[in-house]
């Protein structure tokens, strides 16, 4: 082979190998990348429901948990004592309730009674009634019969007094009715007194209810001492130990939901308008720089806050200064899902990725497996 030919060949090699890298570099250009991405997840934030100091903390810092494993317990003798004493008033209301059922069942029958004495009396007016009418009649009949002499004074005078006695009985019998009725509306007081002391009956009654809500509430109380993990996760700067107060509504643990990791790109405005949810992505992490993670763009935001025109000193708006002819993109995150998670790979929150985005691939299936970005681009 003489010398022009291996000039030759070696050209056409070289040319090859720069064609194949340049193909491949404009390829990475071509698809959007950004090297500032961190891997994110939901951080539960565990609070207790009630106070009081812990004794027990069966987990340590950095420990992977199950949901439902318990995470550490606040002294329950509290709320033990507090269930106790709602229980005892629970049985204390019920008691209550019925004696006031036998109160209502006396009033019922004390109107009832009252009603039978308003029939008396009653037909106690109507017979002396009846009786003043006989006794007015023959009265004034009588009258006329002593003026003419027919019959005697003594006579006359025994007549006027059962005229007397039949009208002081007809008083007597209406105020007796009077009496009787006045008495039937005290009685029907006293039940209405007695009823709205019971309130409704049975299991709708409103003391009964309000206690059986204290009992559950102090119940409640009592589970909530016992705090379990809600996630699968990792327990994360654990700075609880046994004897801290624990405070209610208060953030105690964080917990790191391992069934919640995605990625937050940050990607260049002038890379957002090329791609759209569902299309492809590479996820690269500065700690495992070989072992690509196939993912897909998940969605992408729709504002981030500025910087100029905000409040500052002296309530003026702050402006920063910029360079005219240097025209600066912004950074508007991208949420990337995290299709499957390779052997080996740990993440964490808030490490560094470089993602990568292959455009157009929205609704199309992954072909062959994810390549990581080149170091340069990492």
């Amino acid at each position: 082979m003489n010398q022009l030919s291996k000039y030759l060949l070696s050209g056409a090699v070289v040319l090859v190998a720069v064609g194949a890298f340049a193909l491949k570099y404009w390829d990475y250009l071509n698809n959007p990348w950004t090297r500032d991405g961190q891997v994110r997840a939901n951080v539960i934030q565990v609070a207790t429901r009630v106070s009081g100091p812990i004794v027990k903390l069966p987990i340590r810092d950095n420990q992977f948990v199950k949901a439902g494993d318990p995470l550490f317990e606040i002294d329950p003798r509290t709320y033990q004592a507090s269930l106790d004493q709602a229980r005892a008033e629970l049985d204390e209301t019920r008691d209550n309730l019925s004696a006031l059922e036998k109160q209502v069942e006396a009033a019922k029958a004390g109107v009832d009674q009252f009603k039978s004495a308003i029939t008396e009396a009653q037909s106690a007016v109507k017979a002396a009634v009846a009786q003043l009418e006989d006794a007015t009649v023959t009265f004034e009949r009588n009258k006329k019969l002593v003026s003419e002499g027919t019959i005697s004074k003594q006579r006359f005078d025994d007549l006027k007094a059962n005229f007397q006695v039949a009208v002081a009985g007809k008083e007597q019998a209406e105020a007796a009715l009077l009496e009787a009725e006045s008495a039937s509306l005290q009685s029907q007081a006293n039940l209405a007194q007695a009823q709205a002391n019971l309130g409704a009956s049975g299991e709708d009654n409103a003391q009964l209810r309000a206690a059986k809500a204290a009992v559950e509430q102090a119940e409640l109380n009592l589970e909530f001492t016992r705090v379990k993990a809600s996630v699968d996760g990792y327990v994360t700067n654990l700075q609880l130990r046994l004897g801290s107060q624990a405070v209610a509504n208060q953030p105690a643990m964080a917990l790191v939901d391992v069934n919640s990791y995605w990625v937050d790109a940050y990607f260049r405005e002038t890379f957002v308008g090329s791609f759209r949810p569902g299309d492809a992505a590479v996820v690269t992490l500065m700690s495992y720089p070989d072992t690509p993670i196939p993912a897909r763009v998940d969605s992408m935001g729709w504002g981030i806050a500025q910087d100029d025109g905000s409040t500052g000193a002296d309530l003026l708006p702050t402006v920063n200064p910029t360079f005219e002819w240097i025209r600066l993109a912004q950074r508007v995150p991208v949420r990337i899902h995290l299709d499957s998670i390779p052997d080996g790979v740990d993440l964490r929150v808030g490490t560094t990725a470089s993602v990568l985005v292959r455009t157009g691939t929205a609704g199309t299936e992954s072909k062959g497996p994810a390549t990581a970005a080149p170091r340069a681009l990492q």
